[in-house]
């Protein structure tokens, strides 16, 4: 082990939380911001805020801009991928009336699905204690979640919506670490939101009408999820793909919903379960066993 290990990993472990916090909020925020905007016009509105970020930044810091026509070409698809597709799904999912119970427990099969993929096309291999802690983590998701699903709400439009986001958020994940594993992310955001607005734009004004309520709330929600979630979660997701496996990685998705959980009792004194409170247990041993890696001795 070199000496920058320690460093890297300690820096990790921050990014890791980081994303895990941030992304369990996203559920929360999101729902705040479609109190005002249907779901295509929210992401717009704030696709459009992203572009308003990152523009400057890019031209201030001179960000390496893709080099070659099929980079330019990778980005894009990725964002797509990651940012139109994945959340026009989930939120439309929950648009629809499903909720985040239910939604939650569907998104979270992605590590499953990262695994199977990993295994079988990207040369990761994984041992069968991690095989059993992507079915542990699973398991704690679906007991955490346990009191809001109600499978009765779900019709084909919105389980369409939902597998729709799970495979783009999927292959998204992926095509990114192995198709720009060298982009600059700064000016990757700039160029993912504009096409995800540019996709997303005509169906907000088609089919939507482009109707907002304007307040306070929606603005906040669409400033966290930009900034916290867009740019700084998604960045970090993607930092932590370059940095380790795929499948180690993605068992982060399954903290989420613990994370949203534990966000609803501290803003809303809406106490978990006893069933939640095992699942939330059950959840945080499956993504050690995923997670957790031996130290290799150092060679002499």
């Amino acid at each position: 082990m070199t000496a920058a290990a320690p460093n890297r990993r300690w820096f990790d472990s921050i990014l890791a939380w980081y994303f895990v916090v941030i992304w369990g909020s996203g559920f929360l925020a999101s729902k705040i911001g479609m109190l005002y905007a249907a779901p295509f016009t929210f992401l717009t509105a704030r696709f459009l805020f992203g572009i308003a970020c990152m523009l400057p930044i890019v031209v201030i810091m001179r960000s390496r801009w893709p080099t070659s026509r099929s980079e330019f070409g990778h980005v894009i698809v990725a964002g797509l991928l990651m940012h139109a597709i994945h959340l026009g799904g989930s939120h439309y999912t929950q648009y629809l009336g499903v909720s985040a119970g239910i939604t939650a427990v569907l998104l979270t099969v992605q590590p499953l699905l990262t695994a199977l993929v990993a295994s079988r096309w990207l040369g990761e291999h994984l041992s069968r204690r991690q095989w059993l802690g992507i079915a542990v983590g699973f398991s704690g998701v679906v007991l955490v979640v346990w009191h809001k699903i109600d499978i009765r709400e779900m019709t084909l439009a919105s389980l369409c919506a939902v597998l729709v986001a799970l495979l783009a958020v999927t292959a998204g994940t992926l095509y990114q670490r192995v198709f720009c594993q060298h982009v600059d992310l700064r000016t990757a955001s700039l160029l993912q939101f504009a096409a995800s607005a540019i996709v997303l734009a005509p169906l907000a004004w088609l089919v939507e009408g482009f109707r907002i309520t304007w307040a306070w709330p929606m603005f906040g929600a669409i400033v966290f999820l930009v900034i916290c979630a867009s740019i700084l979660a998604v960045s970090a997701l993607h930092t932590l793909m370059r940095h380790g496996e795929a499948t180690r990685v993605t068992s982060l998705f399954y903290l989420t919903p613990v994370f949203a959980v534990v966000l609803e009792f501290a803003l809303f004194d809406v106490v978990p379960s006893a069933v939640s409170i095992l699942g939330i247990v059950i959840t945080c041993a499956g993504v050690a066993l995923v997670a957790w890696k031996r130290d290799q001795p150092a060679p002499e």
